[in-house]
């Protein structure tokens, strides 16, 4: 039903944007790939897909149309819905998920929170063929900056953590030791480094 959406951003966190366009704000569910191609930008072009159910309406968006491609094979495979294939997008890049499919990577995609062995193997089986094409167009997002004060790159990903359905407490202690790890680390490498460890 809908392609894309093309307005100005009107707010943007890491799980999700309201573009406005002709004076109607459309709240557009994303990835954190999408939320660091959006960030700091007034207008965007987003792609986006619908679902539609009985009791609720999502948009999803995605800052390319390699992301969505891969967004639709991930929900096309049983048992994966939006929310589930969001967070897949939001632990690894189109680039890396691609690589871990094609290369029949279980363990590793399981790391992604809410996904089983056995749904990763399912993932894997199902798409494996699907794939081939897409990592190829993958567009490499553009790098968040470095975050001037630690402590609020620390706060918004915390933030962005408990909106993905994680525990502010097991979250906030995540997010510190990475940052004790990794000081200069932006918004964007202390979720994607939290998501691997939760």
């Amino acid at each position: 039903m809908y392609d894309y959406l093309r307005g100005l951003v009107a707010e943007l966190t890491p799980t999700y944007a309201v573009i406005e366009c002709g004076g109607v704000g459309y709240i557009v569910t994303i990835s954190l790939q999408t939320y660091s191609q959006l960030e700091g930008r007034e207008e965007a072009l987003v792609y986006v897909h619908h679902i539609l159910r009985e009791d609720s309406e999502t948009l999803y968006g995605f800052a390319d149309r390699t992301e969505r491609d891969l967004f639709r094979l991930l929900i096309g495979v049983s048992g994966v819905g939006g929310g589930t294939a969001r967070v897949i997008l939001s632990t690894y890049t189109p680039a890396e998920l691609s690589n871990i499919i094609s290369s029949e990577n279980a363990v590793l995609l399981k790391n992604v929170k809410g996904l089983g062995l056995k749904t990763a193997q399912k993932i894997i089986v199902e798409i494996k063929d699907k794939v081939v094409g897409v990592g190829t167009a993958v567009a490499q997002g553009s790098v968040l900056e470095s975050m001037n004060s630690s402590s609020e790159a620390c706060s918004e990903a915390v933030q962005a953590l408990t909106m993905l359905g994680f525990g502010k407490a097991v979250s906030e202690k995540t997010v510190k030791k990475i940052l004790k790890d990794n000081p200069t680390a932006d918004v964007e490498s202390l979720i994607r480094l939290s998501l691997k460890q939760l």
